[in-house]
């Protein structure tokens, strides 16, 4: 069985666009979709939101950013992946990975933090990479006659 192929052109839409604003509006526009039937089939599809989708592609990249060794402020990196400001930001990352960054960023300093808080980052990112591991699966299950030679997670 094949995976759905407006599904699967959503999900590279998204990943192209994804330190740009992507919005569902934008997707009805780019898809010519009913914004109703493209948010139900995505959830059918992959057992997620577009937005939760989205929040955990830029989630995830923005932990690069922190793990990197640099001083970059939490705004900067909020913007360099995609968020419109800080606070936004700081309440997505809070919600997928159950601390804020900043807090996040002391446990890779190897600074002390609840032991409560690193068992929460651990089992959330396990959820989120089991969750985005599904979906590349998913993608890539696209027939084959109908597959762009170029994979967008690799």
């Amino acid at each position: 069985m094949y995976s759905n192929d407006l599904i699967c052109d959503i999900l590279e839409y998204i990943n192209k666009n994804i330190n740009k604003k992507v919005t569902i509006d934008e997707l009805v526009n780019e898809f010519h979709f009913n914004r109703y039937y493209i948010m139900k089939l995505f959830k059918k599809e992959l057992n997620i939101s577009i937005i939760n989708y989205i929040n955990y592609k830029r989630i995830l990249k923005s932990i690069n950013s922190l793990q990197d060794n640099n001083n970059n402020s939490i705004l900067k990196i909020a913007l360099d992946n995609g968020f419109t400001s800080q606070e936004y930001y700081t309440e997505t990352f809070k919600n997928v990975i159950g601390v804020n960054p900043s807090t996040y960023k002391m446990s890779l300093n190897n600074r002390m933090i609840a032991v409560k808080d690193s068992d929460l980052i651990v089992k959330n990112l396990i959820k989120i990479e089991t969750t985005i591991e599904k979906i590349n699966k998913y993608y890539h299950k696209r027939n084959p006659k109908e597959t762009k030679s170029l994979s967008i997670f690799k």
